[in-house]
């Protein structure tokens, strides 16, 4: 398990939801290949639908620009080993 070297760089999750997204990467990083990030992202998103509802958003990669709107209190942003994580739920 990585998710004690995952570094968050912006967050308003609640810290117990914070610690499950850093522990879903960790377990999807051992489950695929570091380069398969659309399976990493589906694995995530799986685990926060059937979690906490329908309606999560997961991005995976070493690059990338985004611009989005959230439910308050549903985002979090972080790096784990070589990888971006961005994980929201949307706001309609």
């Amino acid at each position: 398990m990585l998710e004690g070297k995952a570094l968050v760089d912006d967050s308003d999750m609640p810290l117990k939801m914070q610690i499950e997204a850093m522990s879903f990467a960790s377990q999807a990083l051992d489950l695929y290949d570091v380069f398969d990030c659309i399976s990493i992202a589906g694995y995530i998103k799986k685990e926060f639908d059937s979690k906490y509802g329908n309606g999560w958003q997961c991005v995976v990669g070493s690059n990338f620009g985004c611009f989005f709107t959230h439910s308050e209190g549903t985002f979090i942003y972080f790096t784990l080993e070589r990888l971006k994580f961005l994980i929201f739920k949307g706001a309609s």
